[in-house]
């Protein structure tokens, strides 16, 4: 099929073939609740309790339960979903329920298509591009030049953003759409070939992207969270499957032999033993005469596939290549069966071909089981047997007669193993395969050989303490060699976990996993790797001490530190959202027409950073925040793991020690559980740190990122923006509302509160922005604030979302600052000057210290921008006569603000009172303004 047409993008398209199919077979997708309920605030049913999601309302009918599990199953997002639905449902009203085919369905979705009925530009853009992509792998083949030049030039103006969003009119695109779908009907009418009831064209022609739209639509009775296992409403999924059949072209047969393809590709994935069962039934299905129909199976050796066998490619017929994989698959893992299998079932009597092929399998099977093992390791495990043997059966009997007969035995065995193993581990240099075989099975024998030689000491004189050491094991031999083994194992494995951190991290999207695990599949991929290292250190089975954990957890350390920087590094500063701050003006309105200057055009952003700005999304954002979380909890599960290992090998050791009863031994034995917690605090909890420090980090990013960029013409430029009436929060609330939907509908439900707050605050920044900086076209009167007031009750409803949202306390708490700033601008004008005055005097004697991004009620940068902005004479005439600020009408707003002051006195008290540091001429200058504010107040 075609080649940009992805497993995503057959699940996603799958999913909307069964949804018309149930819509055109008289089944609602839509109903009235879920219409009624998108009517609402969608922030508030983005906040809904997962469990709620997954059970639509009790007054809704089981099948649109079945249709939501279903969405899940195959990771459809919500509102994706709403949107299929609800044009769907448009599309079908006034017809009569028939057939549709997947063409038509593509260009009905495409048909009203809207950006805005996406989270992202990059959604949208994939889905369309989808949507041609499979327009092109069905309407390609079979056509003139002429035509296929047409149908390529149509899909091309489709791909194309700038043309088929920007250029095109709506009439131009419902051309694009009338020549494909004409081209679509023409197929349609096209006879066809077996005479199946309800075979259309497409069953053939269409064939390989319709047998693996319905794959992926079988998958989904898995379980998306143990894919073992099928859900309980399989059934019900597999009947609404079942509709899809006269757009798919499956019939009954053809529908056992795919899933029992898909059953046996999910047995393989997750060696579940009942799903190979499962598969065999179907299978059987297929073979049966109950189901055999002629013209059915003409149809089906009409479908063929390409495979490959010994190397070469050949073609067969679906159902045999079916057939053929499985064999294939089966036959491989027969060839070593004492490695994939525990036991066998039997399913066919034997027969001469049979036989032959178990003979094979048998022979093969004890070659890869031989070639796996080293000869070394095999004899240290039969003389282990041996010894344990000795140990529980003979040594108790024969010790009756002769007590130290175990000591003999324990000798014997260690004389006989170390002759032999003494040349392998003189020319151990590295940590090869082999000797990761060897030394831990000599290991295990030695123990069981001193095991067995203790066990005559008991009870017996101390003289056999000296034969003891006249007859040295070789664990010591061991100890020491493994000490520098490990740790230079350790080292090649952060080598390649490094390498394989930073590969996978370049090949990441920022796309979520699915619609249940949303963290990036980069942090899944790292702590695989991790995860597989540390099984890898355990399976040793070698003496350890705490330098090795120390080693192991280091690396560990290393590597997600590093993926941790990779991931932050891509933030840019938060400075640079931030617009630049408009001229100070005082109120005054334009009585006459005049000239208007222009506002001064802002710094340039550089081109790199306004490339990042834009690659980080919101919902890219998310991504990331969810990933530190993921990164967090699994540091838990990882140590945990940790801990439990590292206790089984010290118990291993002490064991040994005590069985040895040698002082020397003992005192290397790590039993220092502090310094084991130590070096966990040292590491991994240092991880969790830097995790929980980057959320803090990107959250407050993210905030200012909604409200400050991404929201800025809707919000900064536009609200209030030339008076009050006309420019109020109506106009914004709605974008609000969709970004927060969208927000709660991605993030991590641990740190969801986390994430909205901080879109509270700095929407609550924005709304400061407009108040204070808000430049000249912005002033208020009384009767403005009171408006204003009424705009902020809603957008505290908003966050709080009736009880579904932010804590009540907490929006509250949040906003406090911001009601005092607008109680401000309700003071009569007299008192402002004498707040300013005052607030002057603290400046001089440096109380006062001005951060960038922050501010404070009494202040002389807020005190002198809410006079700025108050529509009030008395206000205008004080900034006139001691500031020398020009007069708000005579600027033009239609570019974009600077942020210079234009006048030198008001620049001058700005810069100076972002410093402590205050000379002797500072204070003479602030005595002198102080008078100027008090000759104002007199006057």
């Amino acid at each position: 099929i075609h080649e940009g047409l992805l497993d995503d993008d057959l699940r996603e398209s799958a999913y909307e073939v069964v949804l018309a199919c149930m819509l055109f077979s008289g089944v609602e997708i839509y109903s009235t609740e879920r219409r009624k309920k998108e009517k609402g605030s969608r922030f508030l049913s983005g906040l809904k309790n997962k469990r709620d999601k997954r059970h639509v309302e009790s007054e809704s009918t089981e099948h649109l339960k079945i249709i939501d599990t279903i969405r899940i199953q195959m990771q459809i997002s919500e509102a994706t979903d709403t949107f299929i639905r609800r044009r769907l449902t448009q599309f079908a009203m006034g017809k009569s329920y028939g057939q549709i085919d997947v063409p038509q369905l593509s260009i009905v979705l495409l048909t009203a298509l809207l950006r805005t009925d996406f989270a992202s530009e990059k959604s949208y853009l994939h889905w369309k591009n989808r949507q041609a992509n499979v327009l092109e792998e069905l309407l390609s083949s079979d056509h003139k030049k002429t035509e296929k030049q047409m149908i390529r030039a149509s899909l091309a103006k489709i791909r194309n953003p700038e043309e088929w969003d920007i250029k095109m009119s709506p009439s131009e695109r419902s051309d694009v759409l009338l020549t494909l779908r004409q081209v679509a009907l023409t197929f349609t009418s096209i006879p066809v070939r077996f005479g199946v009831e309800g075979e259309t064209y497409y069953w053939t022609t269409g064939y390989h992207l319709n047998i693996r739209l319905y794959e992926k639509l079988l998958f989904g009775v898995f379980d998306v969270l143990e894919d073992g296992k099928l859900i309980e409403e399989a059934k019900e999924i597999l009947k609404f499957a079942r509709l899809t059949w006269s757009m798919l072209g499956i019939t009954e047969r053809l529908h056992h032999a795919l899933f029992a393809w898909v059953l046996f590709q999910q047995f393989i994935a997750t060696e579940e033993a009942v799903l190979l069962d499962y598969a065999i039934c179907e299978v059987e299905k297929v073979l049966s005469t109950e189901v055999y129909n002629e013209k059915e199976v003409d149809y089906m050796k009409s479908l063929m596939c390409s495979t490959i066998r010994d190397e070469c490619e050949i073609r067969l017929d679906l159902l045999r290549s079916i057939f053929s994989s499985i064999s294939s698959w089966c036959d491989s893992k027969l060839q070593d069966y004492h490695l994939h299998f525990s036991q066998f079932t039997g399913y066919r009597l034997p027969n001469e071909i049979v036989t032959r092929k178990i003979r094979t399998y048998i022979e093969k099977t004890l070659d890869a089981a031989c070639n796996r093992t080293h000869p070394l390791a095999t004899l240290a495990s039969e003389l282990k047997l041996i010894a344990e043997k000795d140990i529980s059966i003979f040594s108790p009997v024969l010790h009756r007669w002769y007590p130290q007969c175990a000591m003999v035995s324990a000798r014997t065995l260690h004389q006989f193993y170390g002759e032999i193993l003494n040349p392998f581990v003189k020319n151990i240099t590295l940590p090869t395969e082999d000797v990761r075989k060897v030394l831990p099975a000599a290991y295990a024998l030695e123990h069981c050989l001193i095991e067995l030689y203790s066990s005559a000491c008991k009870g017996s004189s101390s003289h056999h303490g000296l034969e003891f050491e006249q007859y040295p094991f070789f664990l010591s031999q061991i100890a020491e060699i493994s000490r520098s083994l490990i740790l230079d194992w350790v080292v090649a494995q952060h080598e390649r976990i490094l390498q394989w951190t930073g590969r996978t991290f370049d090949l990441e999207d920022w796309e979520p996993l699915s619609s249940q695990r949303k963290q990036a599949a980069s942090a899944v991929e790292v702590f695989r790797i991790i995860e597989e290292t540390v099984d890898l250190f355990f399976e040793w089975s070698i003496p350890m001490d705490i330098t090795h954990l120390q080693a192991l957890l280091s690396i560990i350390f290393h590597s997600l530190d590093a993926y941790l920087s990779k991931v932050v590094s891509q933030l840019v500063e938060k400075r640079n959202l931030y617009p630049p701050t408009p001229p100070l003006t005082r109120y005054k309105e334009a009585t006459f027409p005049i000239v208007k200057k222009k506002m001064a055009e802002s710094l340039i952003i550089d081109d790199n950073i306004y490339k990042n700005l834009d690659n980080l999304t919101a919902s890219k954002l998310c991504i990331i925040l969810n990933t530190y979380r993921y990164i967090q909890k699994q540091i838990d599960v990882l140590e945990e793991g940790i801990r439990k290992s590292w206790e089984s090998v010290k118990l291993y050791q002490i064991d040994r020690h005590s069985i040895e009863k040698t002082p020397e031994t003992l005192e290397t034995t790590d039993v220092n559980g502090e310094s084991v917690s130590e070096l966990f605090v040292a590491t991994l909890d240092c991880i969790k740190d830097s995790a929980a420090h980057a959320i803090r980090k990107t959250s407050d990013f993210l905030g200012a990122k909604i409200v400050f960029w991404d929201m800025r013409d809707s919000f900064l430029y536009h609200l209030y923006h030339g008076g009050v009436e006309g420019n109020r929060f109506e106009g914004v609330l709605p974008e609000f509302d969709k970004v927060l939907n969208n927000i709660c509908g991605l993030i991590d439900g641990t740190i969801r509160d986390l994430v909205v707050s901080s879109i509270w605050k700095a929407s609550l920044e924005g709304l400061m922005w407009v108040l204070l900086d808000g430049g000249p076209s912005r002033a208020f009167s009384e009767f403005d604030i009171q408006k204003i007031e009424e705009d902020f009750h809603m957008l505290k409803d908003l966050f709080v979302a009736d009880g579904e949202g932010l804590p009540r306390s907490l929006v509250e708490e949040e906003a406090k600052f911001c009601n005092k700033i607008l109680s401000l601008f309700s003071l009569e004008t007299e008192s402002l000057i004498q707040m300013l005055m005052a607030s002057s005097e603290h400046i001089s004697v440096g109380v006062n210290n001005y951060k960038y991004g922050q501010r404070y009620l009494g202040d002389a940068h807020t005190l002198i921008r809410v006079l700025c902005h108050k529509k009030d004479k008395e206000a205008s005439k004080f900034l006139k006569r001691h500031y020398r600020l020009p007069p708000s009408s005579e600027y033009d707003e239609t570019s974009v603000e600077n942020s210079s002051l234009s006048s030198p006195l008001v620049a001058d008290i700005m810069k100076k009172s972002m410093s402590f540091r205050w000379s002797d001429k500072s204070h003479s200058s602030f005595r002198s303004i102080r008078k100027k504010f008090q000759e104002a107040t007199w006057k």
